[in-house]
């Protein structure tokens, strides 16, 4: 993989964490995550007059896309609400690469050399360390906690390989991500009426900010990762997208004050080894 390629990866995976890590903040998951996604979506909704518009053929794509960002994101706020972030992020986020792999593969007609394979599988193993053993407290994960979070990255998986494809024959890249960014922002904030109705804008009033800064910077992670899936495969971009747990990792040890245990040192090797052998 390229390096200029390795390093808009890195830094998409970077903003990722980021908007996690604000996610975090909150005590209420479902107005974190959903205030994030409406954000987003409607700062780049003031983008649709400079962007090219879809052809028709992209549309189905672009709908489909976000239906499942949705479908991520509510998943993933079951998640938090059931289990550890420091555990359920990485479990999501660790299985996803993986189900990318084997159906790029099997289905894509994407070569990967066995070192990259290889990388991809100790990457992977990092991330699942992480998820597994690297909590602070070392505490049993809770059943419904690791439901939620495999089919959160059922839903991620899904969305890599729909948004790799269709940012292949969009126009542009920013064409695809303003549309269906904003199709998904116009449905979660649909879901949200419907869960706490008009008292809900209340609640996220104060947070505006947070939600903004958010939306932002998961949208320049995307941006940056569906750029990277036109000239790299889509299976390495996506497991490379994964090393988003170290930066949550620091994040959480240098701002949020969170313990680093041995088994969180040992998984972030682990996920270092991956990407040098991806390389």
């Amino acid at each position: 993989m390229d390096p200029g390629i390795i390093i808009i990866v890195l830094a998409a995976a970077a903003m990722h964490a980021g908007w996690n890590a604000i996610a975090k903040t909150g005590s209420d998951p479902f107005i974190s995550i959903s205030l994030i996604g409406i954000f987003g979506g409607f700062a780049t909704m003031t983008l649709i007059p400079f962007v090219p518009a879809p052809p028709g053929e992209l549309w189905p794509w672009i709908v489909a896309s976000a239906l499942v960002h949705t479908g991520y994101k509510l998943f993933l706020i079951q998640a938090y609400k059931a289990g550890d972030l420091s555990q359920v992020y990485p479990l999501a986020r660790g299985t996803a690469p993986l189900i990318v792999t084997i159906v790029s593969i099997l289905f894509l007609n994407e070569i990967l050399g066995s070192f990259q394979i290889f990388g991809v599988i100790v990457l992977v193993s990092g991330i699942w360390l992480m998820g597994v053993r690297g909590s602070a407290t070392l505490g049993r994960l809770d059943g419904r906690a690791v439901f939620f979070a495999i089919a959160t990255s059922m839903f991620i998986a899904t969305y890599t390989i729909i948004d790799g494809l269709a940012g292949r024959i969009a126009p542009t890249v920013l064409s695809f991500l303003v549309y269906m960014t904003s199709i998904d922002g116009i449905i979660l904030s649909v879901v949200f009426l419907s869960v706490r109705g008009t008292a809900g804008l209340h609640q996220i009033a104060p947070f505006w900010r947070q939600g903004l800064i958010g939306g932002i910077m998961s949208n320049t992670a995307f941006a940056l990762s569906i750029w990277a899936m036109k000239s790299a495969p889509i299976a390495l971009v996506a497991a490379l997208r994964e090393t988003s747990i170290i930066f949550a990792v620091l994040i959480a040890r240098v701002v949020l004050k969170e313990k680093m245990t041995g088994w969180r040192i040992a998984a972030a090797l682990l996920i270092a080894t991956g990407i040098i052998f991806m390389r």
